[in-house]
């Protein structure tokens, strides 16, 4: 969901069970640049994790539509791979590939982002792409990252691994998020509100992470964005990304058992395949969330509630999850007289995330609780044959 931070500023919520989602103010048809409520179940682990698994209809349904009309002021910027096609190679024994391609779209002068249409160019392989905003200050960090890794771009599992210049801690970053768009099976072009837009610096760039499986198919990749810019002058309404993570803790279902079903054992497992910084997601979804990161709450259904600090105005509101996910939903201040639903998906479909926008926008008020709440189902593994003679597991994000 979007939302205005203090006059003249509007930003989006995302809910995410277990990974930072996005969101931004707009006429949004995708999960991208739209608050989005995000449950990522461990999709970097084996297939029978619900996420990194073959995807319904997924291929089927990534259409090429051409972007809508450039509305007064505004210009397409057409971004590619650095080095074109990219390869995506299984790690660790797995079958996902998270990369990050640093690109300089050449932004010449102090911009405005107004849209994003993210175009994947192997659909078989392109599980979801996130765009984040590298702000000037960050290129030399971001060049050393691409630098220090022998293959294209550099691998980053749960996020670019740039260090932020936000401050306020872990709430602080999800509050204000680097997120300018992503896209998901289902995603469309994002075009923000008229009179809305990201600010971009000058000399700015983007990351593209893109999370590649290949359950569903292997080959080169060459996917594209199209941003849609405006000039800094005269200013647009600035708008902003909350993201509301929630941990993902999905034991094996009734029947199922295996080494993997150790929720310690698979928390290993994980963390081999993708390295600390998703054994330490992990743990820091629980201290955010106010759970036990030594002995957390398991079952089907997690949440995560986070309190509004400013006043903001929420434009619109996305879910991501995966396979295994079942429902999503974003509430306001839940159990009281004043309680209001952002964002209700009682039957999730991995192959239609498109963002919700709403034609008013929503108020939000210091001391507002914002909760999401997200059930997944292992028992869905058995209804995806590439979960066929794998090993079942317990989930986490």
């Amino acid at each position: 969901m979007k939302r205005n931070v203090g006059p003249g500023i509007a930003i989006a919520i995302a809910a995410l069970a277990g990974i930072l989602a996005i969101g931004a103010s707009g006429n949004f048809s995708t999960n991208a640049v739209n608050a989005a409520a995000h449950q990522h179940a461990d999709s970097a682990a084996p297939p029978d994790s619900g996420s990194g698994s073959e995807h319904a209809g997924h291929s089927a349904q990534v259409t090429s539509e051409p972007p809508a009309p450039l509305r007064a002021g505004e210009h397409f910027q057409a971004v590619t791979l650095p080095g074109g096609a990219y390869t995506p190679s299984a790690q660790n024994g797995g079958t996902d590939d998270y990369r990050c391609f640093l690109v300089d779209p050449g932004i010449a002068s102090d911009s405005y982002l107004t849209g994003v249409q993210f175009m994947p160019g192997n659909p078989a392989v392109v599980h979801h792409a996130i765009v984040y905003k590298i702000d000037p200050s960050q290129v030399s960090a971001a060049e050393q990252l691409d630098q220090k890794d022998p293959s294209r771009g550099w691998s980053c599992f749960g996020g670019t691994m740039v260090p932020q210049d936000a401050h306020g801690g872990i709430s602080g970053a999800l509050d204000n998020a680097p997120w300018l768009a992503a896209w998901a099976p289902g995603g469309k072009e994002s075009i923000y509100r008229p009179g809305m837009g990201v600010p971009i610096a000058k000399g700015a760039q983007v990351v593209v992470q893109i999370h590649y499986n290949l359950l569903n198919g292997t080959g080169p990749d060459n996917s594209m964005l199209h941003l849609r810019l405006a000039p800094g002058s005269p200013k647009l309404t600035p708008i902003s990304t909350m993201l509301l993570p929630a941990p993902v803790e999905l034991p094996c279902a009734p029947g199922e058992s295996g080494p993997l079903c150790d929720r310690a054992a698979a928390l290993s497992e994980l963390t081999q395949r993708f390295g600390s910084q998703a054994g330490m997601m992990v743990g820091g979804l629980q201290l955010l969330c106010g759970g036990d990161m030594f002995n957390p709450k398991s079952g089907d259904t997690q949440s995560c509630s986070r309190p509004i600090t400013k006043p903001v105005n929420v434009w619109a509101s996305a879910g991501h999850m995966h396979l295994l996910g079942k429902s999503i939903k974003i509430e306001v201040n839940p159990g009281t007289p004043n309680s209001r639903t952002l964002l209700d998906i009682p039957n999730w479909d991995f192959d239609s995330q498109g963002a919700k926008p709403f034609t008013n926008p929503v108020a939000l008020n210091p001391g507002d609780k914002v909760r999401v709440t997200c059930t997944h189902d292992a028992g869905l593994r058995k209804n995806f044959p590439a979960f066929k003679n794998k090993p079942a597991r317990y989930v986490m994000w």
